[in-house]
């Protein structure tokens, strides 16, 4: 299958995959002065800060081509990517499923000892 990158174009930011610092700031507001622990900790473990964390998000897009024209056939972002996730299917079929029950949740997965004491 052949594969493209989009490296050095605009079509991470014409899809909404990538946002500008001004995008990230009018979109995180103030969540960017004290953002969650958890966001913290990704942004450092990836050497960047929280800004540049969100500002790229996964994307999977797919196309064809067709009589010498190209077609944009499909795109998805965020939770749309959850069928790449083999994880998730293996999640969905346990007692507790994914567990994302109340906010703040969106951030689930966490090691063995960091989970709460029930």
């Amino acid at each position: 299958m052949p594969w493209a990158s989009v490296a050095d174009g605009s079509f991470n930011f014409d899809l909404g995959a990538s946002y500008t610092e001004e995008q990230v700031r009018e979109f995180m507001g103030p969540m960017l002065d004290d953002p969650p622990a958890v966001l913290r900790q990704m942004a450092e473990s990836t050497g960047t800060d929280v800004a540049g964390y969100v500002s790229e998000g996964p994307a999977f897009s797919a196309f064809t081509l067709s009589d010498g024209e190209v077609y944009h056939t499909y795109s998805t972002q965020a939770r749309g990517l959850e069928f790449l996730m083999g994880y998730y299917q293996i999640l969905d079929r346990a007692p507790k499923g994914r567990d994302e029950g109340g906010p703040g949740t969106e951030h689930w997965i966490r090691r063995h000892d960091e989970y709460e004491t029930i």
